[in-house]
Protein backbone atom coordinates (compact mmCIF):
# COMPACT_ATOMS: atom_id res chain seq x y z
CA UNK A 1 0.00 0.00 0.00
CA UNK A 2 1.48 3.49 -0.81
CA UNK A 3 1.85 5.32 2.25
CA UNK A 4 3.87 8.02 3.64
CA UNK A 5 6.68 8.23 6.28
CA UNK A 6 4.01 10.41 8.32
CA UNK A 7 4.71 9.34 12.21
CA UNK A 8 6.39 11.38 14.26
CA UNK A 9 9.64 11.79 13.47
CA UNK A 10 11.10 10.94 17.18
CA UNK A 11 8.94 8.82 20.07
CA UNK A 12 9.72 8.44 23.63
CA UNK A 13 9.33 4.59 23.90
CA UNK A 14 7.75 2.36 25.05
CA UNK A 15 10.69 0.20 26.50
CA UNK A 16 11.32 -3.62 27.12
CA UNK A 17 9.28 -3.29 30.86
CA UNK A 18 7.25 -6.11 30.64
CA UNK A 19 3.92 -6.06 32.49
CA UNK A 20 2.80 -8.82 34.24
CA UNK A 21 1.54 -12.05 33.43
CA UNK A 22 -2.49 -10.84 35.54
CA UNK A 23 -1.88 -7.46 34.05
CA UNK A 24 -1.07 -8.37 30.26
CA UNK A 25 -3.95 -10.92 29.84
CA UNK A 26 -1.92 -14.18 29.12
CA UNK A 27 -3.12 -15.13 32.39
CA UNK A 28 -5.58 -15.04 34.97
CA UNK A 29 -5.03 -13.84 38.39
CA UNK A 30 -4.90 -17.21 39.94
CA UNK A 31 -1.94 -18.03 37.68
CA UNK A 32 -3.79 -20.45 35.59
CA UNK A 33 -3.84 -19.38 31.26
CA UNK A 34 -7.01 -17.46 30.09
CA UNK A 35 -9.60 -19.47 28.08
CA UNK A 36 -8.52 -18.42 24.11
CA UNK A 37 -12.07 -17.59 23.39
CA UNK A 38 -12.27 -15.47 26.25
CA UNK A 39 -8.41 -13.78 25.45
CA UNK A 40 -9.35 -13.54 22.11
CA UNK A 41 -12.69 -11.65 22.84
CA UNK A 42 -11.14 -9.25 25.28
CA UNK A 43 -8.42 -8.64 22.49
CA UNK A 44 -11.37 -7.52 20.61
CA UNK A 45 -12.88 -5.80 22.80
CA UNK A 46 -9.70 -3.35 23.50
CA UNK A 47 -8.97 -3.60 19.72
CA UNK A 48 -12.40 -2.01 18.47
CA UNK A 49 -11.96 0.96 21.82
CA UNK A 50 -8.80 1.81 19.70
CA UNK A 51 -10.56 2.32 16.79
CA UNK A 52 -13.30 4.06 18.54
CA UNK A 53 -10.74 6.69 20.11
CA UNK A 54 -9.32 7.01 16.09
CA UNK A 55 -13.06 7.98 15.19
CA UNK A 56 -13.84 11.55 14.71
CA UNK A 57 -16.98 13.67 15.78
CA UNK A 58 -17.94 13.05 12.01
CA UNK A 59 -17.55 9.34 11.88
CA UNK A 60 -14.32 9.14 10.08
CA UNK A 61 -11.83 6.54 11.49
CA UNK A 62 -8.19 8.76 11.36
CA UNK A 63 -4.73 7.16 10.80
CA UNK A 64 -3.14 7.18 13.85
CA UNK A 65 -3.41 7.24 17.79
CA UNK A 66 -0.57 8.08 19.79
CA UNK A 67 -0.26 7.02 23.00
CA UNK A 68 2.79 8.34 24.10
CA UNK A 69 1.57 11.96 25.06
CA UNK A 70 1.19 12.77 29.59
CA UNK A 71 -2.25 14.59 28.72
CA UNK A 72 -3.89 11.59 26.46
CA UNK A 73 -4.20 9.99 23.37
CA UNK A 74 -3.84 12.07 20.46
CA UNK A 75 -5.88 11.69 17.16
CA UNK A 76 -3.70 12.01 13.97
CA UNK A 77 -5.54 14.82 11.36
CA UNK A 78 -5.32 12.93 8.68
CA UNK A 79 -7.98 9.77 7.26
CA UNK A 80 -7.67 7.75 4.32
CA UNK A 81 -9.93 5.42 1.99
CA UNK A 82 -8.26 2.50 3.92
CA UNK A 83 -9.04 4.17 7.44
CA UNK A 84 -12.52 4.83 7.12
CA UNK A 85 -13.06 1.35 5.64
CA UNK A 86 -11.69 -0.33 8.27
CA UNK A 87 -13.57 1.78 11.01
CA UNK A 88 -16.70 0.33 9.11
CA UNK A 89 -15.89 -3.16 9.11
CA UNK A 90 -14.23 -3.05 12.90
CA UNK A 91 -17.88 -1.46 13.91
CA UNK A 92 -20.37 -4.14 12.12
CA UNK A 93 -17.75 -6.93 13.86
CA UNK A 94 -18.51 -5.14 17.18
CA UNK A 95 -22.14 -5.60 16.54
CA UNK A 96 -21.59 -9.18 15.50
CA UNK A 97 -19.74 -10.04 18.69
CA UNK A 98 -22.35 -8.17 21.17
CA UNK A 99 -19.92 -5.46 21.69
CA UNK A 100 -22.32 -2.84 20.65
CA UNK A 101 -25.75 -3.00 19.98
CA UNK A 102 -27.38 -2.89 16.94
CA UNK A 103 -29.03 0.71 17.56
CA UNK A 104 -25.55 1.88 18.10
CA UNK A 105 -24.22 0.02 15.23
CA UNK A 106 -27.15 1.93 13.17
CA UNK A 107 -26.10 5.20 14.63
CA UNK A 108 -21.87 5.08 14.17
CA UNK A 109 -22.71 3.40 10.02
CA UNK A 110 -25.56 6.28 9.61
CA UNK A 111 -22.50 8.84 10.98
CA UNK A 112 -19.86 7.30 8.85
CA UNK A 113 -21.66 7.32 5.40
CA UNK A 114 -22.95 10.30 5.42
CA UNK A 115 -19.88 11.88 6.23
CA UNK A 116 -18.70 9.76 3.06
CA UNK A 117 -21.12 10.41 0.87
CA UNK A 118 -19.76 14.60 1.54
CA UNK A 119 -16.08 13.76 1.08
CA UNK A 120 -14.74 15.04 -2.54
CA UNK A 121 -14.81 12.40 -5.28
CA UNK A 122 -13.58 11.83 -8.99
CA UNK A 123 -14.48 9.37 -11.27
CA UNK A 124 -16.61 8.25 -8.43
CA UNK A 125 -13.65 7.58 -6.23
CA UNK A 126 -12.24 8.82 -3.12
CA UNK A 127 -9.50 10.89 -2.84
CA UNK A 128 -6.02 9.19 -0.77
CA UNK A 129 -6.09 12.39 2.05
CA UNK A 130 -8.91 14.22 3.88
CA UNK A 131 -8.89 15.66 7.00
CA UNK A 132 -10.88 13.49 9.49
CA UNK A 133 -12.10 16.01 11.51
CA UNK A 134 -14.20 17.65 9.26
CA UNK A 135 -13.32 15.79 5.72
CA UNK A 136 -11.58 18.16 3.58
CA UNK A 137 -9.29 17.64 1.37
CA UNK A 138 -5.92 17.10 2.74
CA UNK A 139 -3.75 19.77 1.20
CA UNK A 140 -0.72 19.77 3.18
CA UNK A 141 0.90 17.25 5.36
CA UNK A 142 0.13 17.92 9.35
CA UNK A 143 3.60 18.55 10.95
CA UNK A 144 5.43 19.38 8.19
CA UNK A 145 3.48 21.48 5.71
CA UNK A 146 4.42 19.77 2.42
CA UNK A 147 2.16 19.78 -0.02
CA UNK A 148 -0.01 16.69 -0.54
CA UNK A 149 -0.80 15.80 -4.45
CA UNK A 150 -4.80 14.57 -4.99
CA UNK A 151 -4.40 11.34 -5.77
CA UNK A 152 -6.70 8.64 -6.31
CA UNK A 153 -5.54 5.28 -5.31
CA UNK A 154 -6.71 1.61 -6.53
CA UNK A 155 -5.82 -0.18 -3.61
CA UNK A 156 -7.08 2.06 -0.80
CA UNK A 157 -10.84 2.45 -2.60
CA UNK A 158 -10.75 -0.74 -2.57
CA UNK A 159 -10.53 -0.90 1.04
CA UNK A 160 -13.29 1.54 1.47
CA UNK A 161 -15.65 0.07 -1.00
CA UNK A 162 -15.04 -3.60 1.15
CA UNK A 163 -16.07 -1.28 4.08
CA UNK A 164 -19.15 -0.03 2.62
CA UNK A 165 -20.49 -3.72 1.09
CA UNK A 166 -19.57 -5.27 4.43
CA UNK A 167 -21.71 -2.27 6.14
CA UNK A 168 -24.44 -2.83 3.83
CA UNK A 169 -24.92 -5.60 4.35
CA UNK A 170 -25.06 -5.74 8.05
CA UNK A 171 -27.62 -2.86 7.84
CA UNK A 172 -30.43 -2.93 5.96
CA UNK A 173 -31.53 0.56 6.17
CA UNK A 174 -28.44 2.01 4.51
CA UNK A 175 -28.14 -0.07 1.33
CA UNK A 176 -29.85 1.67 -1.31
CA UNK A 177 -27.53 5.05 0.41
CA UNK A 178 -24.35 2.71 -0.02
CA UNK A 179 -25.66 1.45 -3.60
CA UNK A 180 -25.77 5.15 -5.00
CA UNK A 181 -22.26 5.53 -3.26
CA UNK A 182 -21.15 2.78 -5.31
CA UNK A 183 -22.45 2.69 -8.65
CA UNK A 184 -20.30 5.41 -9.91
CA UNK A 185 -17.48 3.29 -8.96
CA UNK A 186 -16.27 1.89 -12.07
CA UNK A 187 -12.66 -0.44 -11.53
CA UNK A 188 -12.25 0.22 -15.55
CA UNK A 189 -11.10 3.68 -14.46
CA UNK A 190 -7.82 1.83 -13.24
CA UNK A 191 -7.38 -0.76 -15.70
CA UNK A 192 -5.01 -1.23 -19.26
CA UNK A 193 -6.63 -3.71 -21.25
CA UNK A 194 -4.39 -6.50 -22.49
CA UNK A 195 -2.60 -5.77 -25.94
CA UNK A 196 -0.81 -8.86 -26.77
CA UNK A 197 0.67 -6.74 -29.67
CA UNK A 198 2.42 -4.49 -26.53
CA UNK A 199 1.73 -6.58 -23.24
CA UNK A 200 4.69 -4.03 -21.79
CA UNK A 201 2.19 -0.66 -22.39
CA UNK A 202 -0.89 -3.17 -22.18
CA UNK A 203 -0.77 -5.53 -19.44
CA UNK A 204 -3.85 -6.14 -18.57
CA UNK A 205 -3.56 -4.89 -14.57
CA UNK A 206 -4.55 -1.86 -12.51
CA UNK A 207 -2.62 1.08 -12.41
CA UNK A 208 -1.42 2.46 -9.29
CA UNK A 209 -3.59 5.41 -9.33
CA UNK A 210 -4.16 8.90 -10.93
CA UNK A 211 -2.86 12.17 -9.83
CA UNK A 212 -6.14 14.57 -10.11
CA UNK A 213 -4.70 17.58 -10.62
CA UNK A 214 -3.10 16.57 -13.81
CA UNK A 215 -4.85 13.06 -14.57
CA UNK A 216 -1.60 11.94 -14.97
CA UNK A 217 -1.54 7.71 -13.89
CA UNK A 218 1.14 6.00 -12.02
CA UNK A 219 4.47 4.95 -14.31
CA UNK A 220 3.11 1.49 -12.78
CA UNK A 221 0.85 -1.21 -12.34
CA UNK A 222 -0.38 -3.35 -9.84
CA UNK A 223 1.30 -6.56 -11.66
CA UNK A 224 2.02 -9.09 -8.78
CA UNK A 225 -1.11 -11.22 -7.67
CA UNK A 226 -0.34 -12.28 -4.05
CA UNK A 227 -0.13 -8.40 -2.95
CA UNK A 228 -3.06 -7.05 -1.02
CA UNK A 229 -3.99 -4.71 -4.44
CA UNK A 230 -6.11 -7.85 -5.96
CA UNK A 231 -8.74 -6.35 -3.53
CA UNK A 232 -9.31 -4.62 -6.01
CA UNK A 233 -9.40 -6.79 -9.17
CA UNK A 234 -11.98 -9.32 -6.82
CA UNK A 235 -14.48 -6.42 -6.26
CA UNK A 236 -14.01 -5.44 -10.75
CA UNK A 237 -14.64 -8.66 -11.92
CA UNK A 238 -17.42 -9.39 -9.59
CA UNK A 239 -19.03 -5.98 -10.84
CA UNK A 240 -18.42 -7.01 -14.00
CA UNK A 241 -16.42 -3.47 -14.75
CA UNK A 242 -13.27 -5.44 -14.83
CA UNK A 243 -13.33 -8.92 -17.26
CA UNK A 244 -12.44 -12.03 -15.52
CA UNK A 245 -9.18 -12.50 -17.86
CA UNK A 246 -7.69 -9.75 -15.75
CA UNK A 247 -7.44 -12.26 -13.34
CA UNK A 248 -4.95 -14.27 -15.83
CA UNK A 249 -2.72 -11.27 -16.24
CA UNK A 250 -1.67 -10.54 -12.92
CA UNK A 251 1.64 -12.29 -12.40
CA UNK A 252 2.22 -15.23 -9.73
CA UNK A 253 5.79 -14.28 -9.89
CA UNK A 254 7.70 -12.33 -12.48
CA UNK A 255 8.85 -13.90 -15.79
CA UNK A 256 12.04 -16.04 -15.86
CA UNK A 257 13.80 -13.38 -17.68
CA UNK A 258 13.39 -10.98 -15.56
CA UNK A 259 15.23 -9.86 -12.43
CA UNK A 260 14.08 -10.82 -9.38
CA UNK A 261 14.54 -12.17 -5.77
CA UNK A 262 15.32 -15.36 -7.34
CA UNK A 263 14.88 -17.64 -10.09
CA UNK A 264 11.74 -18.92 -10.28
CA UNK A 265 10.37 -22.64 -11.23
CA UNK A 266 6.64 -23.66 -13.15
CA UNK A 267 5.61 -23.62 -16.44
CA UNK A 268 3.50 -21.98 -18.76
CA UNK A 269 -0.17 -22.70 -18.74
CA UNK A 270 -3.03 -21.77 -20.72
CA UNK A 271 -6.46 -20.75 -19.10
CA UNK A 272 -9.68 -19.57 -20.40
CA UNK A 273 -7.22 -18.25 -23.54
CA UNK A 274 -4.90 -16.76 -21.44
CA UNK A 275 -0.90 -18.16 -21.79
CA UNK A 276 0.29 -17.52 -18.25
CA UNK A 277 3.91 -17.93 -16.30
CA UNK A 278 2.68 -20.49 -13.57
CA UNK A 279 5.94 -19.79 -11.20
CA UNK A 280 6.86 -20.13 -7.84
CA UNK A 281 9.71 -19.46 -5.38
CA UNK A 282 10.98 -21.94 -2.99
CA UNK A 283 11.78 -20.99 0.29
CA UNK A 284 13.53 -23.92 3.11
CA UNK A 285 12.60 -26.50 0.85
CA UNK A 286 8.85 -24.96 0.63
CA UNK A 287 6.94 -23.66 -2.93
CA UNK A 288 4.87 -20.94 -2.45
CA UNK A 289 3.63 -17.69 -4.35
CA UNK A 290 5.83 -14.70 -3.60
CA UNK A 291 4.86 -11.59 -2.56
CA UNK A 292 5.86 -8.19 -3.61
CA UNK A 293 7.90 -7.65 -0.59
CA UNK A 294 7.65 -10.82 1.42
CA UNK A 295 5.24 -8.92 3.89
CA UNK A 296 2.08 -10.50 5.66
CA UNK A 297 -0.77 -8.17 4.71
CA UNK A 298 0.53 -8.37 1.56
CA UNK A 299 -0.89 -12.05 1.03
CA UNK A 300 -3.22 -12.60 4.08
CA UNK A 301 -5.45 -9.18 4.25
CA UNK A 302 -7.55 -10.07 1.21
CA UNK A 303 -8.86 -13.37 3.02
CA UNK A 304 -9.91 -12.03 5.51
CA UNK A 305 -12.59 -10.76 3.27
CA UNK A 306 -12.73 -13.75 0.38
CA UNK A 307 -12.14 -17.08 1.11
CA UNK A 308 -9.45 -17.45 -0.81
CA UNK A 309 -8.65 -20.92 1.09
CA UNK A 310 -12.03 -22.29 0.88
CA UNK A 311 -12.58 -21.65 -2.78
CA UNK A 312 -8.87 -22.77 -3.71
CA UNK A 313 -7.67 -25.32 -1.22
CA UNK A 314 -4.72 -26.43 -3.53
CA UNK A 315 -3.78 -22.95 -4.93
CA UNK A 316 -4.41 -20.65 -2.34
CA UNK A 317 -4.67 -22.29 0.86
CA UNK A 318 -1.77 -24.03 0.16
CA UNK A 319 0.31 -21.00 -0.40
CA UNK A 320 -1.45 -19.19 2.62
CA UNK A 321 -0.15 -22.19 4.99
CA UNK A 322 3.24 -22.16 3.41
CA UNK A 323 3.90 -18.48 3.91
CA UNK A 324 2.41 -18.14 7.34
CA UNK A 325 4.94 -21.08 7.88
CA UNK A 326 7.73 -19.64 6.37
CA UNK A 327 7.34 -16.07 8.35
CA UNK A 328 7.59 -19.02 11.67
CA UNK A 329 10.67 -20.37 10.26
CA UNK A 330 12.13 -16.75 9.26
CA UNK A 331 11.18 -15.66 12.58
CA UNK A 332 12.22 -18.42 14.82
CA UNK A 333 15.14 -20.46 12.81
CA UNK A 334 16.95 -18.37 10.03
CA UNK A 335 16.94 -14.87 12.03
CA UNK A 336 16.58 -16.26 15.42
CA UNK A 337 14.40 -13.69 17.13
CA UNK A 338 12.21 -15.50 19.21
CA UNK A 339 9.40 -14.19 17.79
CA UNK A 340 8.11 -14.21 14.69
CA UNK A 341 5.55 -11.61 11.95
CA UNK A 342 6.69 -9.21 10.12
CA UNK A 343 4.26 -6.90 8.18
CA UNK A 344 4.67 -2.74 7.25
CA UNK A 345 3.91 -0.85 10.44
CA UNK A 346 5.02 1.87 12.64
CA UNK A 347 8.98 1.59 13.73
CA UNK A 348 9.06 1.95 17.55
CA UNK A 349 12.24 4.59 16.93
CA UNK A 350 9.38 6.64 14.91
CA UNK A 351 8.12 6.90 11.50
CA UNK A 352 6.95 3.63 9.17
CA UNK A 353 8.66 1.02 7.54
CA UNK A 354 7.93 -1.74 5.31
CA UNK A 355 9.27 -5.34 6.74
CA UNK A 356 8.87 -8.82 5.70
CA UNK A 357 10.82 -11.74 4.64
CA UNK A 358 12.66 -10.57 2.04
CA UNK A 359 13.39 -14.06 0.60
CA UNK A 360 9.74 -14.36 -0.14
CA UNK A 361 9.45 -11.24 -2.09
CA UNK A 362 9.66 -10.59 -6.07
CA UNK A 363 11.45 -7.24 -5.14
CA UNK A 364 15.12 -7.74 -5.37
CA UNK A 365 16.22 -5.46 -2.06
CA UNK A 366 12.29 -5.93 -0.71
CA UNK A 367 11.26 -5.59 2.77
CA UNK A 368 13.79 -6.91 5.49
CA UNK A 369 12.91 -8.33 9.32
CA UNK A 370 14.94 -5.78 10.60
CA UNK A 371 15.08 -1.93 10.89
CA UNK A 372 19.12 -3.08 9.94
CA UNK A 373 17.80 -3.86 6.55
CA UNK A 374 19.47 -7.62 5.87
CA UNK A 375 18.56 -8.37 2.36
CA UNK A 376 19.12 -12.08 0.99
CA UNK A 377 21.04 -11.11 -2.58
CA UNK A 378 19.45 -13.41 -5.12
CA UNK A 379 21.89 -16.56 -5.50
CA UNK A 380 23.48 -16.66 -2.61
CA UNK A 381 22.64 -18.44 0.27
CA UNK A 382 20.93 -16.95 3.15
CA UNK A 383 22.24 -14.84 5.92
CA UNK A 384 23.37 -16.11 9.10
CA UNK A 385 21.90 -15.85 12.32
CA UNK A 386 24.18 -13.20 13.15
CA UNK A 387 22.90 -10.78 10.18
CA UNK A 388 19.22 -10.30 11.37
CA UNK A 389 19.68 -7.33 14.03
CA UNK A 390 16.97 -5.33 15.57
CA UNK A 391 13.77 -7.40 14.07
CA UNK A 392 10.40 -5.41 13.88
CA UNK A 393 7.93 -7.61 14.85
CA UNK A 394 4.22 -6.71 14.56
CA UNK A 395 1.62 -8.19 16.31
CA UNK A 396 -1.75 -7.65 12.85
CA UNK A 397 1.43 -10.13 11.13
CA UNK A 398 0.11 -12.71 13.88
CA UNK A 399 -3.66 -12.27 14.00
CA UNK A 400 -3.63 -12.53 10.09
CA UNK A 401 -1.80 -16.05 10.44
CA UNK A 402 -4.22 -17.22 12.63
CA UNK A 403 -6.44 -19.22 10.12
CA UNK A 404 -3.51 -21.07 9.17
CA UNK A 405 -0.81 -21.12 12.41
CA UNK A 406 -3.49 -20.68 15.49
CA UNK A 407 -1.36 -22.47 18.03
CA UNK A 408 1.38 -20.73 16.70
CA UNK A 409 0.16 -17.57 16.57
CA UNK A 410 -1.42 -17.12 19.89
CA UNK A 411 1.52 -18.35 21.89
CA UNK A 412 3.58 -15.43 19.18
CA UNK A 413 1.41 -13.17 20.58
CA UNK A 414 1.35 -14.09 24.23
CA UNK A 415 4.85 -13.56 24.32
CA UNK A 416 5.43 -10.15 22.72
CA UNK A 417 2.81 -9.21 25.32
CA UNK A 418 4.46 -11.02 28.11
CA UNK A 419 7.82 -10.58 27.18
CA UNK A 420 8.18 -6.55 26.12
CA UNK A 421 4.65 -4.92 27.25
CA UNK A 422 3.22 -4.74 24.43
CA UNK A 423 -0.36 -5.07 24.92
CA UNK A 424 -2.09 -1.90 26.30
CA UNK A 425 -5.66 -3.20 28.16
CA UNK A 426 -7.19 -0.02 26.88
CA UNK A 427 -6.37 0.04 23.17
CA UNK A 428 -5.04 -3.46 22.29
CA UNK A 429 -1.37 -4.35 20.97
CA UNK A 430 0.60 -1.28 20.30
CA UNK A 431 1.74 -1.49 16.59
CA UNK A 432 5.15 -2.82 16.75
CA UNK A 433 8.27 -4.20 18.92
CA UNK A 434 12.14 -4.27 18.42
CA UNK A 435 12.82 -7.43 19.82
CA UNK A 436 16.50 -6.69 20.21
CA UNK A 437 16.14 -3.11 22.19
CA UNK A 438 12.70 -4.19 23.76
CA UNK A 439 11.37 -0.78 22.74
CA UNK A 440 7.55 -0.76 22.26
CA UNK A 441 5.58 1.50 19.49
CA UNK A 442 3.99 4.37 20.61
CA UNK A 443 1.27 4.08 18.34
CA UNK A 444 -1.17 2.41 16.91
CA UNK A 445 -2.55 2.52 13.30
CA UNK A 446 -5.99 2.17 12.15
CA UNK A 447 -5.11 -0.01 8.85
CA UNK A 448 -3.56 -2.26 11.65
CA UNK A 449 -5.99 -2.05 14.17
CA UNK A 450 -8.76 -3.06 11.59
CA UNK A 451 -6.87 -6.01 10.28
CA UNK A 452 -6.92 -7.31 14.06
CA UNK A 453 -10.26 -6.57 14.30
CA UNK A 454 -11.44 -8.51 11.03
CA UNK A 455 -9.09 -11.27 11.84
CA UNK A 456 -10.76 -11.81 15.28
CA UNK A 457 -13.84 -11.07 14.06
CA UNK A 458 -13.12 -14.28 11.58
CA UNK A 459 -11.97 -16.37 14.42
CA UNK A 460 -14.83 -15.96 17.10
CA UNK A 461 -17.30 -15.60 14.51
CA UNK A 462 -16.36 -17.04 11.16
CA UNK A 463 -17.83 -15.46 7.92
CA UNK A 464 -19.33 -12.77 10.13
CA UNK A 465 -17.66 -10.17 7.55
CA UNK A 466 -17.35 -12.51 4.67
CA UNK A 467 -20.81 -12.64 3.16
CA UNK A 468 -20.90 -9.49 0.67
CA UNK A 469 -18.18 -11.67 -1.01
CA UNK A 470 -19.32 -14.85 -0.97
CA UNK A 471 -22.26 -14.16 -3.45
CA UNK A 472 -23.50 -11.75 -6.43
CA UNK A 473 -20.79 -11.52 -9.11
CA UNK A 474 -18.22 -12.60 -6.00
CA UNK A 475 -20.04 -16.11 -6.33
CA UNK A 476 -20.48 -15.71 -10.19
CA UNK A 477 -17.40 -14.73 -11.15
CA UNK A 478 -14.50 -14.84 -8.83
CA UNK A 479 -14.90 -18.39 -7.45
CA UNK A 480 -14.87 -19.70 -10.91
CA UNK A 481 -11.58 -18.09 -10.83
CA UNK A 482 -10.38 -19.20 -8.19
CA UNK A 483 -10.94 -22.52 -8.66
CA UNK A 484 -9.34 -23.08 -11.71
CA UNK A 485 -6.72 -21.58 -10.28
CA UNK A 486 -3.62 -24.08 -10.35
CA UNK A 487 -0.21 -22.78 -8.47
CA UNK A 488 2.95 -24.93 -9.37
CA UNK A 489 3.20 -25.84 -5.81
Amino acid sequence: MDRRSFLAATTAGAGAAALSLTSSGSATAAGRREPETALLRRWFRDTYRSIEAMTTDIGLAADTLDLSRAGGPVVSQNTSPTNIGCGLWATVAAAGLGVIDSDTLHRRLTRTVASVEKLERHHGFWLNWYDAHDGSVLTSWPGTGDPVRPFLSSVDNAWLVTGLRIAASAEPRLRSRIARLLATADWSYFYTPYDPADPVAGPGQLRGGFWTDTGEPTAHHYGALNTEPRMASYLGIADGSLPGEHYWHMLRTMFPEHEQEQMPQGAYDTVDGVRLWQGHYTYRGRKLIPTWGGSMFEALMVPLFVPEAAWSPRSWGTTHHRFVRSHIEHGLSEARYGYWGFSPCNVPEGGYQEYGVDAIGMQTDGYASNTDRTYVTPGEPLPPASAYTNGVVTPHASFLALPYARRDALANLRAIDRDFGAYDDGYGFRDSVNVRTGRVSDFVLALDQGMIAAALAQELRPGLLQQPFTTGGFSSRVRPLLAKERFSI
